[in-house]
């Protein structure tokens, strides 16, 4: 980690009031969930899981499903603790400088670590949830979760709409592939990157699309780009600052 770019990097999000977050994966790799896309991520190592995460195979293929439900009950993976990566990110909106935080993470842990609702965007929906994919209704994930621990290991939703069970197939409140993000999300990010001083970008390979053209977005209006991660990243060419370094430990010192 360079200190120079440390200094600089801290000097510039104390000094601007309009700031704007992207976080992925890596911000929470130290609280225990493994990230996706870095040298040993869950698709990297096993393409085929990345297959299966796409939103044609959950509704066509109930043997998926079953698993998925099963892995998510014997896994506990969402039961972890946000770190001070989030922490920093806390403070940094309890200053008054941080705008909005856009993450692509479906873990919860930033609202767990105490960032308000009005102040995210959750580009992938959330994991904690779960949704019917025919009248849209949601719960929290562990109401799914206890039906499948009680035997039912393909829950269908129970809604009584008009008299009927609706019956449609349950999924967790996540952005599949081939499912399209939400347009008021998609939109309320990009007005916010036009409008910050500085965007600063933490442990995501900036490598998916469209969240990734954030990053673009901000430069064209202004704003300074800080890029923090542990590896290199597809957009560190439009960085004016980059900071290498495990992210609990340099986001606070970048926050203070």
């Amino acid at each position: 980690m360079s200190d120079a770019a440390l200094d600089r990097a801290r000097s510039l999000i104390s000094d601007a009031r309009h700031v704007v977050a992207l976080t992925g994966a890596g911000i929470s790799t130290a609280s225990g969930i493994p990230d996706f896309r870095g040298p040993q991520g869950v698709w990297t190592k096993d393409p085929h899981a990345e297959m299966l995460s796409t939103f044609t195979t959950w509704v066509t293929d109930e043997s998926v499903r079953r698993a998925a439900w099963r892995s998510r009950v014997e896994r506990k993976v969402f039961d972890v603790e946000p770190n001070e990566g989030h922490r920093a990110l806390v403070r940094l909106e309890q200053r008054g400088h941080l705008d909005l935080l856009v993450t692509q993470n479906i873990d919860g842990l930033h609202q767990k670590a105490g960032t308000t609702n009005d102040r995210i965007v959750e580009i992938h929906g959330s994991a904690l949830e779960v949704v019917c994919l025919s009248c849209h209704a949601r719960d929290p994930i562990d109401v799914a979760l206890e039906r499948v621990r009680e035997g039912d290991d393909d829950p269908h939703c129970q809604r009584i709409i008009r008299g009927v069970v609706c019956g449609g197939l349950l999924k967790s409140a996540t952005i599949s592939f081939g499912q399209s993000l939400v347009a008021e999300d998609l939109a309320r990010s990009d007005a916010a990157a036009r409008d910050c001083e500085v965007f600063l970008a933490v442990g995501t390979t900036l490598a998916v699309y469209p969240v990734a053209g954030l990053v673009p977005t901000a430069r064209s209006h202004g704003a300074t780009i800080i890029i923090v991660n542990g590896e290199p990243t597809a957009m560190d060419d439009m960085a004016q600052v980059l900071v290498r370094g495990d992210i609990p430990t340099v986001l606070p010192a970048l926050v203070g």
